[in-house]
């Protein structure tokens, strides 16, 4: 799965039901979609479209008659960036069927129809005010997509009409991977990114499920706190599923950090 086919929740200040979150969704996934794919667009371009298209100055409604139209998504897709084969369609006939079963919907549940049809992906996601702090980190994500330490990302555009935060997307290709996903949080965090984040599967976007659902379901399976104290700085990480902390142990994590080639001993992150 890539940043240009999931759709995500935004963070309001007034709470909407999971229906009204998968609808704004559906409507960002259908607008137009401003995309730099680093496959086949040259790197030369990368700083100026960069600087065209951050987020706190592109309209989600565009510009009115005569100016730029509407903005679901901005993205960018990686040098190695790679869809995977979803069945989604397929995914969704199980779960009706699940619905009408009488079935428990759980984590696991949906996690084992997930399984069943190959629809794995999932990102974590960071919500921050307009201007700076969201231009900041989305040019933190977006240069390490270029580079290839991070597959694709994608961040909403700004919505003049509301106090909507935008939502940054960063992608991985199997939720069920702790490690993977542990590793996609190491590469955010070496981009320059320290503040909170949360990871949610795609099976909870493509069924529908976000905030305020029927079900009681937590729409995301881990939180991410970024530790300023700990040597080498680090994030700590809680599994919302098990309410127990995980991460990457001190070798994988150096090696993660020196493969994002930002490793210099203990002074990371200073």
């Amino acid at each position: 799965c890539g940043a240009a086919s999931c759709p995500e929740e935004e963070e309001h200040a007034e709470p909407l039901s999971a229906e009204d979150y998968a609808a704004e969704a559906l409507a960002a996934d259908m607008d137009p979609w401003i995309i730099f794919d680093a496959r086949k667009t040259p790197r030369a371009e990368f700083v100026s479209w960069l600087e065209s298209n951050r987020p706190s100055q592109v309209s989600r409604f565009g510009d009115g008659e005569g100016g730029p139209g509407p903005v679901g998504w901005i993205a960018v897709l990686g040098p190695d960036h790679c869809p995977g084969h979803a069945d989604v369609t397929g995914l969704q006939e199980s779960w009706e069927k699940l619905l009408t079963s009488g079935r428990p919907v759980t984590f696991q549940t949906i996690k084992e129809l997930a399984l069943n049809h190959n629809v794995l992906s999932g990102k974590w996601l960071m919500h921050l005010d307009t201007g700076f702090k969201v231009d900041r980190a989305w040019e933190c994500v977006a240069k390490a997509t270029l580079d290839g330490k991070i597959s694709s990302v994608k961040v909403s555009p700004r919505d003049p009409n509301s106090d909507t935060k935008h939502v940054i997307c960063v992608y991985n290709n199997n939720f069920a991977d702790e490690e993977q996903v542990m590793q996609l949080d190491a590469a955010i965090r070496a981009s320059g990114v320290k503040c909170p984040l949360s990871y949610k599967p795609d099976v909870y976007t493509y069924l529908g499920i976000y905030r305020n659902n029927r079900w009681k379901l937590c729409p995301t399976i881990y939180e991410s706190k970024f530790d300023l104290e700990c040597v080498p700085r680090r994030s700590h990480i809680v599994n919302k599923v098990t309410n127990l902390e995980t991460t990457l142990n001190d070798y994988v994590y150096i090696s993660v950090l020196k493969l994002c080639g930002i490793w210099k001993s203990s002074a990371i992150f200073l």
